[in-house]
């Protein structure tokens, strides 16, 4: 059974349905690939009933860190390349991403209020899916049948207890973090300019998709010390021994870790010239990255942070450009929890010690939006080739799901 052929006329139609928890971008793909191949879904979703330290919603594939899917070249890059095939595979977080984008250079960007609104209608409205309200707190009996777990980083800790009993394993967790978010209307433009590095259009974009504001050598080292000596939210006890995720580092965390480290990370100056100063060359740039489809929304890129909220404010506000920057959003961080998956997961993601139920997400240890999805796409695939009775199909590893 190929990854990338047309299911929706498989005609399996069986009265047994696959039940799926978790309606986050893993749990949503995996539902609408099974329903368009003809098999019903159950899908259960905690929210609204139960919340987690980090949504803001009741939607299903809710963003909550970045809006940003990262690169759309399928040709140069390997997340552009899983687009593609995902595309091919008539994924719906794709096609829902697609049809909500935001100039982000050449990264594919979304509206995340408009995303999660259009997966929701889309898995609502299907004869296939019956949506369940309420948590899953230990892990499915058999009498379920087929089960496809995809509750991300940010598992209720009751059904990731039974998780860990089961297996035996420790649990493994990280710390990520949420960068905040700007009212458009209080950046000062006369200092703030509109340019995408190396004016790259990428996906719906003009070359000019992101806000810069730039900081010259003094401005950026009096930046850095007001991170260093920036007070920070406290670490529960049990929290203490848990590692940040190298990948999402808060900023505070990258400015101890060497003064030039932003300067070279999320505040790199290079591919931008300032219009105000155009023979001046910025020592850093901050980039803002458009967050709604209407524009009145930017996300700063890279600025995730633990720092708490009134020293937020007030540094942030160091910047050239945010002076009077008003916030929808502060940054904070959030406790991930995720699987041994070698050790615990045959190669279908099927869970060893209870073969019925198989986990996608970020849960897996995936890191990413699409990548979740993708593992997604992957279970429902496993499951419907069960389904048939046909051995599953393991995508080549030459390809990106592969990889």
């Amino acid at each position: 059974m190929s990854f990338v052929s047309d299911l929706s006329h498989t005609g399996i139609m069986s009265s047994e349905p696959v039940h799926i928890v978790g309606a986050g971008l893993a749990g949503s793909e995996a539902a609408w690939q099974l329903a368009e191949a003809g098999v019903p879904v159950v899908l259960h979703e905690m929210r609204p009933l139960v919340q987690t330290a980090a949504h803001q919603t009741d939607g299903f594939a809710e963003l909550v860190c970045s809006n940003s899917f990262r690169s759309d070249d399928a040709r140069n890059n390997a997340v552009g390349l899983l687009h593609e095939e995902m595309r091919r595979a008539g994924s719906l977080i794709m096609q829902m991403g697609d049809a909500n984008q935001v100039p982000a250079g050449g990264a594919l960007a979304v509206d995340r209020i408009g995303f999660s609104d259009a997966v929701s209608e889309r898995l609502r409205a299907h004869p296939l899916i019956a949506i369940e309200i309420g948590p899953v707190e230990s892990l499915p009996p058999e009498e379920w049948g087929q089960v496809i777990i995809a509750t991300g980083p940010l598992t209720s800790p009751a059904l990731a207890e039974s998780i860990r009993a089961l297996s035996g394993e420790d649990q493994l967790a990280f710390f990520d973090a949420i960068a905040p978010i700007v009212h458009r209307e209080s950046i000062d433009m006369d200092k703030a300019w509109f340019q995408s590095r190396y004016d790259k259009p990428g996906p719906g974009g003009t070359g000019a998709d992101y806000i810069n504001c730039p900081l010259d050598r003094e401005q950026y080292e009096a930046f850095v010390d007001a991170l260093m000596q920036a007070e920070t939210a406290d670490f529960r006890e049990w929290e203490k021994d848990t590692p940040y995720f190298d990948s999402c580092l808060p900023i505070e965390i990258m400015a101890v870790r060497g003064r030039e480290t932003l300067r070279h990370g999320p505040m790199k100056p290079v591919g931008l010239t300032n219009p105000h100063a155009p023979d001046v060359k910025s020592h850093a740039i901050i980039q803002l990255r458009q967050d709604n489809a209407l524009g009145t929304l930017y996300n700063m890129v890279g600025f995730q942070t633990k720092m708490k909220y009134g020293e937020q404010i007030a540094i942030l506000r160091r910047i050239p450009g945010l002076e009077s920057a008003e916030f929808a959003r502060l940054g904070g961080m959030h406790r991930n929890t995720f699987l041994n998956s070698p050790r615990l997961l045959d190669g279908t993601l099927r869970l060893k010690a209870a073969p019925h139920i198989r986990f996608a997400g970020q849960i897996t240890g995936c890191e990413g939006y699409v990548e979740s999805a993708a593992t997604g796409l992957m279970a429902a695939r496993f499951c419907i080739a069960d389904r048939i009775g046909a051995a599953p199909a393991s995508p080549p590893q030459t390809t990106a799901h592969g990889a």
